[in-house]
């Protein structure tokens, strides 16, 4: 299917025609040029600019950009603000390995004629993309950190991500993320605005795949789990399937009155119960559900699981956590949410762990029999078993997980000094935290949970 680049107009991010007046337009913002100065306060305005401007010869694509600018900086924050970041992506190796290997099967090749392989599996790399569907840790670093080690272990390009227009507070914000890579998420919309929104991001994302070859980024739901009890949306997966090329047709969903909130079909619902308008209805099922498996598996879904050993910004969820049960209508500021990206991109993570599953379309056939609801909710639980399985459970997990249940069940996983750093960890949190009525024995126990549901949930997954 086809799509027209201009419907995108609106969220995508910039195409490579306009990097350059882009790149113009951030150094001429005088908010942007006011920040530049806060990083280099003796360096005039005009040396600056002219030597981001000879820096920037050659960029053309968002990806030059990444590789220019962001790559140095997101190293430069791994080796500061991190113990370490590692990579995982054997799953996906060894989905490719099965490719190529079913394909030599049913050429009849054997192992005496497989001497292209790895001809074969560079060639097959270079051509796969992927939707990597994961836990949200980070607002900005998630895909940051995707990013940097994609192109280490030599993947031909990077993800794009969506991002709120929530967070798209100054125009500089905006022309920087789009150069970025980033497409725009809309917040805060009524429920028809929602469904055309929903509709469009996932038309693009089918787009960005199919045709532009990219990645994308995407997390698992709306916003962070404050408690790192991390589960996939349903909305999340109805948007992603929504926007395929057999389910639209001229921008429309094609079967009339389909809800995707609830998964029924009015006009099936409206037929009589004769064995005719019965037979109608399994035919219009069956369809349904085959063009929905194609387009998810048009966007080859990856769940990934992100894992830090210490997250900067728990205090601020904490505090968060207290705000809204003292006043359940509190709402936070946009500078809230800077507070947080900033913590997040500049506060201590220890280690951090990205772990790829297999892509969903190795399994995605075996719920194919469900119905619309049944078959959601079934891929959303598929998910976030992958999702827990792949979690990297550190000392600090296991210590949590103790301390709310108050024995030390888990106490071969981590020592004395491991106690005696986490605790000196958490007090150095809390001590941040400024609420009032500040209620210390739930924030800490708040904080605990954080650290302990991710193991809970790897625990259950694994047995």
């Amino acid at each position: 299917m086809e799509y027209d680049i201009k419907e995108f107009d609106e969220i995508r991010p910039y195409e490579p025609s306009e990097m350059k007046q882009a790149f113009n337009d951030l150094l001429n913002d005088r908010q942007f040029s006011l920040l530049l100065k806060g990083f280099v306060p003796w360096l005039p305005k005009s040396v600056r600019n002219g030597l981001l401007k000879l820096a920037f010869i050659g960029v053309k694509t968002p990806l030059d950009f990444q590789l220019r600018f962001m790559k140095p900086i997101v190293w430069h924050i791994i080796r500061k603000h991190t113990d370490g970041i590692s990579f995982d992506d054997t799953k996906l190796v060894e989905n490719l390995e099965l490719i190529i290997e079913n394909y030599d099967m049913s050429k009849g090749r054997t192992s005496a004629d497989k001497g292209n392989h790895n001809s074969q599996f560079s060639t097959l790399k270079s051509q796969f993309r992927y939707t990597f569907l994961s836990n949200h840790r980070d607002i900005v670093l998630d895909s940051a950190f995707l990013d940097v080690l994609l192109h280490k272990n030599h993947y031909p390009t990077t993800v794009e991500i969506g991002i709120g227009d929530n967070l798209l507070i100054y125009p500089w914000i905006k022309r920087l993320v789009r150069m970025n890579k980033a497409f725009t998420v809309r917040r805060g919309l009524t429920a028809h605005e929602m469904m055309r929104s929903s509709q469009l991001m996932s038309r693009y994302i089918h787009y960005a795949v199919t045709q532009k070859h990219e990645n994308i980024w995407i997390a698992q739901r709306e916003g962070r789990a404050k408690d790192s009890d991390d589960r996939t949306q349903d909305s999340v997966l109805k948007m992603l399937a929504m926007g395929g090329p057999m389910l639209m047709e001229n921008g429309e969903l094609r079967i009339e009155n389909y809800d995707m909130s609830q998964g029924n079909n009015a006009s099936v619902k409206s037929q009589g119960d004769n064995a005719a308008d019965k037979g109608n209805h399994n035919s219009q099922i069956s369809t349904l559900n085959s063009q929905l498996l194609s387009s998810l598996k048009e966007l080859n879904i990856v769940p990934l699981t992100i894992s830090y050993e210490y997250d900067p910004c728990d205090y601020l969820k904490a505090q968060e956590m207290q705000h809204k049960r003292d006043n359940p209508a509190f709402k936070k500021s946009r500078q809230d949410d800077l507070d947080n990206m900033q913590t997040g991109i500049f506060g201590y993570k220890g280690r951090v762990h990205y772990q790829c599953a297999a892509p969903v379309n190795t399994w995605i056939d075996e719920l194919g029999h469900l119905p619309r609801n049944e078959f959601f909710h079934a891929l959303a639980d598929r998910i976030d078993r992958e999702v827990h399985s792949g979690y990297q459970p550190y000392p600090c997990n296991y210590i949590a997980l103790d301390e709310l249940e108050g024995g030390n069940k888990h106490a071969d996983h981590y020592t004395q000094q491991d106690v005696d750093r986490f605790n000196s960890y958490l007090q150095g949190q809390l001590d941040k935290i400024q609420v009032p009525n500040k209620d210390g024995a739930f924030l800490r126990t708040a904080m605990l949970t954080m650290y302990a549901n991710p193991l809970r949930n790897y625990l259950k997954v694994k047995g």
